[in-house]
């Protein structure tokens, strides 16, 4: 017998199977890792497939060394999704393959947790006899006892009720009373499991939405759009179609676009599912991560709750994926293989016969697009649970703040409301989505800002302990703010804009003494960072939080009745054809954190065009109106869904590499248009341009931007400019990287 594996090196040269011999009394499946020699080393990968004969001459063919588990590590459906994703992104099938293992489990780098445990070994009549006649050692009597229900108990366990119980036990084992033995313990990540909380009564609308749901996700043919405003009971309605799923004997998936939201979701799902429900993220710690992999590949747990990665989970038996909030970019890889985890969850369930359901109070354009025309259900959740008003919504011009003298970075009625609300013992979101104290330092004499070294970009000054510093937010890079301008020389450094950390001094200033919660990056980034601050602010014991975009979609706090949008257009003023779309989904999302509980909620947007259509819609909740909007003007504009975005990126540490390369490239995809005139067609604008960013963590970056008529020959022209991609790229030999974006998410 033969294996053919491929070898968990991520380069073209080696991008194919190859042949090792199965030794005698080793027994082996497709999806299982091995070690095997690869030139003078061993190596680790995956078989792909067995066979009866091999090409080689036997001499040639060396033996497989070892198998890794006595398990597949990928089951066949996540097998074939790495090949498909391979072909599609033209990637190697090992960097693909790699996407459906932890990480940790590559190189051997994690060990299975144990802890000692001790046991009866004898009968509990002869251990009750025994414990009487101890003599003096009260200790040794105390564990014989505490041992009785003949169950197997931690040392551990046994440490809280006796003092240092090892040495005793080590006694009683020499006099065969008890066993000691090894025993795995697995690391569970998340809130201690609690007991299961009772259903709530469904709304009419959330009855009729399981109605016409749970006929397509029985058989599997189900693709949804789930349309319900923010409060309308969305997450009941996965919670009662993942139970439909258990009860068939299938298992479901739920993604969320921010690990901020996994431990709420977690949460309520193992409080309604007990310890089925698993959690896969980044910020699990290795040993957690490995430990969740195999509860799901064992079938332990059959709920998966994660971030874009758990689409990849080894659920056997799928019956179900929600891709909830689906119109967060964050469902967008941006690192190579780039994959949309809602094209490969709906591969997936296409592929292995389980139901779609996106989610979301602020659809994607795209996404409503795609259910108007029939490739998804819309389901719509038009009301908030117990018939709760949606939150009273005012928008306050800072243009006439400023005429009338107040400077502050809240407005005379934002102060005013948050005062009411901490006299009242009310809690209050601010969203502020920038990070930082300031959003950058300019020099006045010249107007020049202190931009990174290696990226092209303004660096934002954080406040530390001490004196503070300017940080990239692209590459991490951290320097001292510039006494002298360095484009000028002149002394005459500010600091402009305002950053989350501004907004959360001025509250303390105003509020000492009052508890203050902070959300961004730079809080967060702990193990469980997140949970942490929601758990004070879900407490009480913080009445205000302020945060970046990761606060505004998603979270429930019964007791917010005020959301303060700090700085609406910061997100409308990007230069992205996406701008409005997203400016309208942050103020929506945000504003309808406020008012979910027996209270009403009242929300202000702060902005300097409070005229602006997008700001005016997401104001009235009006999806709908911002909708047909928005789709006419891509419409007239040429924008997705009307046409593809695509670009060829050049990165190198050489300018002049970087700008050879995209050149060469651009005079290739006009030879490429030439040879297919029905390409040339499809094509609107060609640009070869630097991007947003020149410099991007410390490398020149050139585009070949490519606007294109939507439709089939679009789609072979996408995968020709793939091939050019990678064949550029493999002929520079590391002097650049070409990537293809389709539909990027930045234009950096």
């Amino acid at each position: 017998m033969y294996a053919q594996v491929i070898v968990d090196i991520v380069h073209e040269r080696v991008a194919r199977t190859f042949s090792y011999a199965v030794p005698e009394g080793l027994s082996l499946a497709p999806g299982q890792r091995v070690s095997v020699p690869f030139g003078r080393r061993a190596i680790e990968g995956v078989v792909l497939s067995l066979t009866e004969t091999c090409d080689l001459p036997p001499e040639k063919v060396k033996p497989v060394t070892a198998a890794l588990e006595d398990y597949p590590a990928i089951l066949p459906p996540l097998i074939a999704l790495a090949q498909e994703m391979a072909e599609q992104t033209h990637a190697p099938l090992a960097e693909t393959l790699r996407l459906m293992l932890p990480a940790q489990m590559r190189g051997g780098r994690v060990h299975v947790k144990t802890e000692t445990a001790a046991a009866l070994a004898v009968p509990a009549g002869q251990a009750r006899e025994a414990a009487a006649n101890q003599g003096r050692s009260r200790k040794r009597s105390l564990l014989l006892t505490l041992l009785l229900d003949e169950e197997a108990h931690a040392v551990s366990e046994l440490s809280e009720l006796v003092n240092d119980p090892l040495p005793a036990l080590r006694q009683l084992a020499e006099a065969g009373l008890v066993t000691l033995a090894e025993r795995e313990v697995l690391r569970t990540p998340g809130t201690p499991l609690r007991e299961t909380t009772p259903d709530p009564i469904l709304t009419g609308d959330q009855e009729e939405a399981l109605s016409l749901m749970l006929p397509g996700t029985r058989d599997g043919s189900g693709r949804y759009l789930l349309h319900g405003v923010t409060g309308s009971g969305k997450t009941e309605v996965f919670i009662r179609l993942v139970r439909d799923c258990l009860e068939r004997g299938r298992g479901a998936i739920i993604l969320v676009p921010e690990i901020a939201l996994t431990p709420q979701m977690v949460d309520w799902f193992r409080g309604r599912f007990g310890p089925v429900a698993a959690v896969l993220h980044s910020r699990l710690s290795a040993g957690e991560r490995f430990d969740e992999w195999r509860r799901i590949r064992r079938g332990d747990a059959r709920v998966v709750i994660g971030a874009r990665s758990a689409v990849f989970a080894p659920l056997e038996k799928l019956g179900l994926i929600v891709v909830d909030e689906e119109h967060e970019t964050t469902y967008l890889s941006d690192r190579h293989p780039r994959y949309d985890a809602r094209d490969i969850a709906r591969s997936r369930c296409g592929r292995e016969g389980a139901a779609l359901v996106l989610a979301s109070a602020t659809p994607s354009i795209l996404s409503f697009a795609r259910a108007r025309r029939g490739d998804y259900r819309l389901i719509e959740l038009p009301q908030r649970v117990l018939g709760r008003p949606m939150p009273s919504v005012e928008i306050v011009d800072m243009r006439r703040e400023l005429d009338n003298g107040n400077r502050s970075i809240f407005s005379r009625l934002l102060a005013a409301e948050l005062d009411r609300c901490v006299e009242k013992k009310e809690q209050a979101m601010l969203l502020m989505n920038h990070r930082g104290y300031s959003s950058f330092v300019s020099c006045r004499a010249c107007g020049q800002a202190v931009k990174c070294p290696d990226c092209d970009l303004s660096m934002t000054y954080h406040l530390g302990g001490g004196d503070g510093l300017l940080h990239c937010h692209y590459c991490g890079r951290a320097e001292p703010v510039p006494a002298l301008c360095p484009a000028c020389g002149s002394r005459h450094i500010r600091f402009f804009g305002a950053g989350t950390q501004k907004v959360e001094e001025e509250l303390r200033r105003r509020y000492p003494g009052v508890g203050i919660v902070r959300m961004d990056i730079d809080t967060t980034s702990g193990k469980d960072g997140h949970a942490k601050l929601l758990d004070e602010f879900r407490s009480g014991r913080a009445q205000l939080l302020v945060g970046t975009q990761m606060i505004a979609k998603g979270l429930d706090f019964p007791r917010v009745t005020l959301v303060g949008v700090v700085a609406a257009d910061m997100t409308l003023n990007l230069p992205d054809y996406r701008a409005r779309e997203r400016t309208f989904q942050l103020l929506t999302q945000v504003a309808g954190r406020a008012g979910r509980g027996v209270l009403p909620g009242r929300v202000i947007i702060q902005t300097y065009k409070p005229e602006d259509p997008t700001i005016l819609t997401a104001a009235a909740q009006d999806y709908r109106s911002f909708f047909t909007e928005e789709f006419q003007r891509r419409r007239q504009s040429f924008y997705p869904p009307f046409s593809v975005l695509t670009r060829l990126l050049v990165e190198s540490p050489s300018e002049a590499e970087a700008q050879k390369t995209a050149e060469a490239l651009s005079a290739r995809v006009d030879a490429l248009l030439n040879e297919h005139p029905i390409w040339r067609r499809k094509v609107l604008t060609q640009i070869v341009d630097q991007p947003g960013a020149r410099f991007l963590r410390g490398k020149t970056r050139w585009h070949v931007l490519l606007k294109l008529a939507a439709g089939p020959d679009a789609d072979a022209l996408c995968a020709a400019l793939t091939d050019l991609a990678r064949e550029t790229r493999d002929a520079l030999e590391g002097r650049a990287e070409v990537f293809f974006e389709y539909n990027p998410v930045t234009m950096l």
